[in-house]
């Protein structure tokens, strides 16, 4: 069997009650609800929250919540590993046997059920550790430039002034939106970024971090604009 687990914590801070504001029409978590749930991947969809009220929400939208995480998992400091190893091990202490497990995150809008199917043929094809959702740079990350004290401007890497932006190693990063894991992959706690995983590539258009509001906002019209395209 293979699981889907959703993190969100209630305690948001630069976005508060990030998990549960109205995203496009619906709370921010039912997005990735329903692209769990329409996959047809998972024989659960599990989210792990220690609130009440995100809880209710996450029911409604056909999740299961079956437990309320421990507080020492939902403090500031805590990451995802340690969190989707505590829901894997409460899945088989009740006496299922996941195979793999998906974590999604709560803030993943453009989650799509097309390619979390991709990530778990990937992952079960590969053999690896780890399967998971990355885009590219749009900039060559080479010619990057910093802005010190004094508001001047100095290169990470002066030593690439003079290339070609087309002669750079393309670059890449984590789109944030899902992490297929095999459940000894998680138990273990092994690293995602490492030789163990093999990549899922997005379109940079459907990616965008959620951190603050200007983020949130921007997130809204590219999530209105891809959806009018898809019709």
């Amino acid at each position: 069997m293979n699981i889907a687990i959703i993190p969100a914590r209630g305690g948001s801070k630069r976005i508060p009650r990030k998990n549960i504001k109205e995203f496009c029409g619906k709370p921010m978590i039912a997005w990735s609800i329903e692209a769990a749930l329409e996959s047809g991947c998972f024989s659960r969809v599990l989210v792990s929250t220690d609130d009440a009220e995100i809880a209710e929400v996450a029911k409604k939208f056909g999740a299961e919540v079956p437990f309320l995480r421990p507080a020492e998992l939902s403090d500031d400091h805590t990451g995802t590993i340690p969190v989707i190893r505590h829901a894997v091990e409460w899945v088989a202490n009740e006496g299922e046997r996941p195979e793999y497990a998906c974590c999604i995150y709560a803030t993943a809008p453009f989650v799509t059920p097309a390619d979390l199917r991709r990530g778990l043929d990937l992952i079960t094809k590969a053999g690896c550790s780890y399967a998971f959702s990355v885009t590219s740079y749009p900039f060559p990350i080479q010619r990057a430039i910093r802005i010190d004290g004094n508001g001047r401007v100095g290169m990470f890497d002066p030593a690439q002034f003079g290339t070609r932006s087309q002669d750079l190693e393309e670059a890449f990063h984590d789109a944030g939106q899902f992490y297929w894991g095999s459940a000894e992959a998680w138990i273990a706690e092994e690293k995602i970024f490492s030789e163990k995983a093999v990549p899922v590539l997005l379109p940079r258009h459907q990616v965008q971090d959620i951190d603050t509001l200007e983020d949130w906002h921007r997130a809204e019209l590219m999530f209105r604009a891809w959806r009018e395209e898809a019709k």
